[in-house]
C-alpha cells in the first residue's frame, strides 16, 4: 500500500509540473528570445536556448526612444502603480466598512448601484470619461489615471466586504464600551484585521495597474509621461524593421516588479481568496 502510495505521488508531480511547465512557457520563450537576433528568433520559434546569447540587446532596449530611458518609463510605471494600488485599497476599505458595518438611507440602493458597476465593460465609461477630463484640462496628466482610484473599485470592496462580515461584531461593541467611535474602529480593530484582503487588493491592484495600456494610451502625450507599456509599443514601428530581441528584453525586465511583489506575498493572497474573515 505504502509503495503504491508513493508511485500515486509520483504520478501527481509528474502531471503537475508537466502543467506547470505548459503556463509558464511563455514567459521562458520570451525569456530566452531576449538573447536572440531577429533571425534567430524566427528561424527556430519552437527551440528555447539561443545559440548565442547577444546581451546587446538589454543595453539597445535600455536606451529607449527621444532621449529617454527605459528608466524613466518604468519610473513612471511605478509612479502611477503605487499611487493607484494605495488610493484603491484604502479607499475601497473604506466603503467597505460603511457597506458592511454603519447603516445610513438607501444602504441597500447605493450597494446595488456600486455592484451594477461592475457589470459595466471599461468601453461603455471611456468616453464620456474622456469627455469629463478633457474639459477639465487634465488630459496630458497622470491625473486621469490615478484620480478615478480615489473613490474605490467596486471589486476589492465587494471582496472586502465580504472580509468584514466576516469578523465578530462582538469586537465592535467590545470597543464602543471601551469609548472608541466608528472611525477608532476601523482603524484599530476592522483595519489590522483585514490584512489578508488588503494584500489581495494590492497585488491585484498594483498588476492591473502596471500592466494597463489603454488608460495611459488615452491621457498621456509626451514620451517623458509614458509607461513601461506604452514604451514597449513603440518597438512595433511599422515603417521599420522590429527590434524583436530589445522588445522582448524590456518585456522581460517589465515583468520583474510583478514576479517580485506576487513571491514575497503570495502566503496572504491565497488567504484573502480563499477566507472570508474570522468566524465568530
Amino acid at each position: 500500500m505504502k509503495r503504491k502510495q508513493q508511485i500515486g505521488r509520483l504520478i501527481y508531480h509528474i502531471i503537475i509540473m508537466g502543467f506547470a511547465y505548459v503556463m509558464i512557457y511563455p514567459i521562458l520563450w520570451m525569456f530566452f528570445a531576449s538573447f536572440k537576433d531577429n533571425m534567430e528568433i524566427f528561424a527556430d520559434a519552437s527551440r528555447l536556448w539561443p545559440q548565442n546569447f547577444d546581451f546587446g540587446n538589454y543595453a539597445r532596449g535600455w536606451a529607449g526612444f527621444s532621449g529617454y530611458t527605459f528608466g524613466t518609463f518604468f519610473k513612471n510605471s511605478a509612479v502611477i502603480s503605487i499611487i493607484s494600488t494605495l488610493a484603491t485599497v484604502l479607499s475601497s476599505a473604506i466603503i467597505a466598512y460603511g457597506f458592511a458595518r454603519v447603516k445610513f438611507k438607501f444602504q441597500k440602493f447605493w450597494f446595488a448601484i456600486m455592484i451594477s458597476t461592475m457589470m459595466l465593460p471599461i468601453q461603455i465609461i471611456m468616453v464620456p470619461q474622456f469627455i469629463i477630463f478633457h474639459k477639465l484640462n487634465l488630459v496630458g496628466t497622470i491625473l486621469p489615471v490615478v484620480l478615478p482610484h480615489f473613490f474605490g473599485v467596486p471589486f476589492f470592496i465587494f471582496l472586502m466586504m465580504q472580509f468584514i462580515q466576516g469578523v465578530p461584531r462582538d469586537l465592535d461593541e467590545a470597543a464602543k464600551i471601551d469609548g472608541c467611535s466608528k472611525y477608532a474602529i476601523f482603524y484599530k480593530i476592522i483595519l489590522p484585521l483585514m490584512k489578508p484582503a488588503l494584500v489581495t487588493a494590492t497585488i491585484f491592484q498594483f498588476y492591473w495597474k502596471w500592466d494597463d495600456f489603454l488608460g495611459p494610451l488615452l491621457y498621456l502625450n509626451k514620451p517623458e509621461q509614458y509607461t513601461a507599456t506604452l514604451a514597449l509599443r513603440l518597438f512595433a514601428d511599422p515603417g521599420s524593421t522590429v527590434p524583436w530581441g530589445e522588445m522582448l528584453s524590456m518585456a522581460t525586465l517589465s515583468i520583474v516588479p510583478i514576479v517580485l511583489i506576487f513571491l514575497m506575498f503570495q502566503k496572504y493572497l491565497v488567504e484573502g481568496i480563499s477566507t472570508s474573515g474570522l468566524k465568530g
